[in-house]
């Protein structure tokens, strides 16, 4: 038997591509392959995905996640003490027992975190946080240090508006 160097040892198929008398010896104008159709749900729904990229939070929307559980009562004041400077911890210990946003059913959540970076190492971010039909604004400082790790500097949380038919004439 005739033995060819590009097979592997103890393959006998001369059908592999550019033996002789294989079809890809004697190539044929073909039509390119047609892309198969997803055979299940599930491959239908993780195709589109595997194609996107995670996104991934700035620091300023990660800041607004844990500012937040703080004001809402779900994490202790202290929880912030490594992320804190200057009077940003005071300004949270006064803020977190009277915060409106430590509501009695619905949790609240960050709807919208934007920020700006007035120099750098800075971000001036603010996020608009909804519990149910109420929605609060919140604003924060974030300052970045030699360590390069961000810590929020200053805190204010928006108060309700108040229409002129409910104040006291």
């Amino acid at each position: 038997m005739h033995k060819d160097r590009t097979r592997p040892q103890g393959r006998r198929d001369p059908r592999r591509p550019g033996a002789p008398g294989s079809r890809a010896a004697t190539a044929r104008p073909t039509a390119a392959p047609t892309p198969r159709p997803a055979t299940t749900a599930a491959a239908a729904v993780a195709a589109p995905t595997a194609l996107r990229h995670p996104h991934r939070p700035t620091p300023h929307e990660q800041f607004a996640e844990r500012l937040l559980a703080v004001l809402s009562g779900r994490r202790p004041v202290h929880w912030m003490l490594g992320h804190t400077i200057g009077e940003a911890y005071e300004q949270l210990v006064q803020l977190a027992p009277r915060t409106p946003l430590r509501t009695r059913g619905t949790l609240p959540v960050v709807r919208t975190c934007g920020g700006f970076h007035p120099r750098p190492g800075v971000v001036e971010a603010f996020a608009s946080i909804a519990a149910g039909e109420q929605v609060r604004a919140m604003a924060f400082r974030l300052e970045q240090g030699r360590d390069l790790r961000w810590r929020c500097a200053a805190v204010e949380l928006g108060t309700a508006p108040t229409s002129p038919a409910c104040t006291p004439a």
